[in-house]
């Protein structure tokens, strides 16, 4: 069986807020221009989602709404290839335009 690793590495400063955030991979893949992760892990034994969320403290506000739709979208399309369900994944979509436009996102 073959595995992969992926490591965060965390920055903090004296007030231990996040200064940067990298990621690497063992398969080679790094990314140094990380703002933001959120981590979602299903515990099977409490049936319940573990989460890490963190940004760094230079991240703006207009990046976190970007990144927060763009994970929704994103969290639509999964939510659709792991179940098929594609009329609740629609209404996911619609509310990603909903939160987009509330956000400032879309260009009037």
């Amino acid at each position: 069986m073959k595995t992969s690793e992926i490591k965060f590495t965390v920055a903090l400063d004296e007030n231990k807020l996040p200064e940067n955030i990298k990621w690497t991979t063992s398969d080679g893949k790094e990314n140094s221009l990380t703002k933001s992760i959120l981590i979602s892990l299903w515990d099977v034994n409490e049936q319940n989602t573990l989460r890490i969320d963190l940004w760094t403290k230079d991240m703006t506000i207009d990046e976190m709404k970007r990144f927060f739709y763009q994970s929704l979208l994103s969290m639509a399309d999964t939510f659709k290839k792991a179940t098929g369900e594609e009329k609740i994944t629609e209404d996911l979509k619609d509310y990603c335009k909903h939160f987009a436009e509330k956000m400032g996102l879309t260009q009037q």
